[in-house]
């Protein structure tokens, strides 16, 4: 969700403008040394912080994003509003169609509520596959994931070969706090999706996402029906 910050507070404008020289240093390094590269946008407020930092670099960096076909409007309205703001109209990979349609026909239209089985089929068909053809022929991607955000997350390092899609990964923002998420979006006057300033700390496909209370877990919201160890869709799920 959007949090208040102290915009006053020195050494958190401090710690936000140390790491913010660390990341851009990263994407140049990952636009030099790993081209082709690409930025799996999926429009949270970490995401938003690279799109911002990706685009003012100039970088050669691809930024995309899955349209599941379930998003909240208020993603929608952020797509749109990125291209207005930046000039960047985000490259977009659906899922295909035979996928959703045997997945719904064979087990329904909210089948993902059923069991961790059928949701991580959901999110296969509309999440997984489109990932795995935005990478094709790239040398790495990008993700805004924090090592702060959920269990499944915690130890998250900066760079790993991801195995399952056989290229680096980045995660520029491992070590980044919420705080500093949300003090660098009001500094640079970033724009980011309404539904955080409805207690949406974390937003993905509409069923699937809620708001949460204050104090909650920041992935609470995500597929909340399940234990925290399995709340993962599957793009970030290392291959064993």
């Amino acid at each position: 969700m959007s949090i208040n910050v102290n915009l006053n507070d020195q050494s958190l404008i401090d710690a936000v403008a140390a790491k913010t020289t660390a990341a851009r240093a990263l994407l140049r390094r990952i636009a030099a040394d790993f081209s082709p590269a690409a930025f799996a946008n999926s429009l949270g407020a970490e995401d938003m912080v690279l799109t911002d930092l990706i685009v003012g670099e100039k970088l050669d960096i691809e930024i995309f994003s899955l349209d599941t076909g379930r998003l909240p409007l208020e993603t929608y309205d952020l797509i749109a509003e990125v291209k207005k703001h930046y000039g960047l109209a985000l490259k977009l990979f659906y899922p295909r169609h035979d996928l959703v349609e045997a997945y719904t026909r064979e087990h329904g239209i909210n089948a993902f509520y059923e069991s961790v089985e059928l949701r991580k089929g959901c999110c296969f068909a509309r999440k997984v596959e489109p990932l795995q053809r935005a990478l094709v022929a790239k040398k790495a991607w990008i993700t805004g994931m924090r090592a702060q955000q959920s269990a499944t997350r915690e130890g998250l390092p900066v760079q790993v070969f991801d195995e399952g899609n056989g290229l680096e990964k980045f995660n520029p923002l491992s070590d980044w706090s919420e705080k500093e998420v949300w003090a660098y979006l009001k500094l640079n006057k970033v724009p980011y999706n309404a539904l955080h300033d409805k207690f949406y700390p974390s937003i993905g496909c509409a069923p699937c996402t809620r708001s949460v209370t204050p104090g909650e877990d920041v992935r609470s919201g995500r597929w909340w029906w399940e234990n925290p160890e399995s709340k993962e869709c599957g793009l970030h799920v290392k291959k064993t």
